[in-house]
């Protein structure tokens, strides 16, 4: 039985949302069960076999400082979510809450892997193979060292491989973002960086490809793009404004006049098929990997939809035992991870949604 912690209060609709969302996800997994954290008079309402409330008394909100998060408010349904983790009373946490206190709070309670300086946040893109890119940092770092990097490949290696994502029917393949795909290019970090990918590659720690550009996070040609994480949310980002503008679009066709409508039911399968692969509703659901448990981040604005596929990541990673591929993956690499002594210090955008 996977037993998923869900902070219910957090994110931007609350239990409107992650209750809806906790019905469909346990509907459709008999092996599963749920700690229900949050306010108990917000969760009351919800009934079911496999699923339990645990009592918190605060919520973080979306605009708290990390502080608050972390030093006034220990009674929050997202701290207490985590602490289940942290007991070994459940094997996952998912919240859509405050991404810097989530990534905080959850650094302080877990506390990071041996040889790893800093977690990421690692989700996933759709490309044009059919399947998903997984890209990391995308918000939890934003001045990152070469030795972050490559133990960045390292986690994101494992986390392919423990969901059976890899595109190529191997080790995943991991690939740096650049300016281009010539090693000479890039500031001196990636050039850095670059050397000690390669190296790992020679020594088979990871299978690196080389450098990768932006449009090669969709044109899939590897499985695992790694990058600092300021550059990783603003192509989060844009990826998703470009994806809703897509769908929105394609919808608008079918309204706009009778010619229209006639080509669009002609092509509704196609059309259907398209924006329901563009939908990134399908792609919620970030890794926060590094630590010594498991923590999986929805967006703060997530629907129902959304949040069950943040769910259903976080089941997956814990049927197929994450953390403990990360633990060996970063014991295999060990040799190569030198820990970044003189790194800048850690910055978040504080919202990788």
């Amino acid at each position: 039985m996977i037993t998923l912690a869900v902070d219910c209060m957090g994110g931007d609709h609350g239990p409107r949302v992650t209750l809806a969302a906790c019905r469909q996800f346990l509907d459709s997994h008999s092996d599963a069960q749920l700690l229900l954290v949050g306010r108990a008079e917000s969760l009351q309402s919800f009934a079911h076999p496999r699923a339990t409330v645990v009592g918190a008394s605060e919520v973080v909100g979306m605009d708290d400082p990390v502080e608050v998060a972390l030093r006034k408010k220990k009674d929050s349904s997202m701290r207490v979510a985590i602490q289940q983790v942290k007991d070994g009373i459940a094997q996952a946490a998912v919240s859509a809450g405050n991404t810097g206190a989530l990534m905080a709070v959850s650094r302080y309670l877990l506390k990071t892997l041996e040889g790893i300086d800093r977690p990421a946040i690692a989700t996933q893109m759709p490309n044009e193979k059919g399947g998903a890119t997984t890209v990391l940092d995308l918000g939890a770092n934003v001045d990152c060292t070469p030795e972050h990097l490559l133990q960045f490949a390292v986690m994101g290696t494992a986390l392919v491989s423990a969901l059976n994502e890899s595109a190529s029917g191997g080790e995943p393949s991991v690939g740096l973002l650049n300016i281009g795909e010539e090693a000479i290019k890039g500031n001196e970090t990636i050039k850095r960086a670059g050397e000690l990918l390669r190296a790992a590659g020679e020594a088979k720690a990871l299978n690196f490809y080389g450098n990768v550009e932006g449009n090669d996070i969709y044109k899939g040609p590897v499985d695992i793009v790694v990058c600092d994480g300021f550059v990783g949310n603003v192509a989060l980002k844009a990826s998703e404004g470009v994806a809703s503008m897509i769908v929105g679009g394609l919808k608008s066709e079918f309204k706009r006049n009778i010619f229209t409508k006639f080509a669009a039911i002609m092509a509704y399968p196609v059309l259907s098929a398209l924006m329901k692969r563009m939908d990134h509703r399908r792609y919620n659901g970030a890794a926060l990997l590094g630590l010594r448990g498991l923590v999986f981040k929805s967006h703060g604005s997530a629907d129902a939809i959304a949040f069950e596929h943040a769910l259903n990541r976080a089941y997956d990673a814990a049927r197929n035992n994450l953390l403990d591929r990360v633990r060996a993956r970063i014991a295999t690499a060990a040799p190569l991870l030198v820990p970044a002594v003189a790194a800048p210090a850690a910055g978040t955008t504080g919202s990788p949604e």
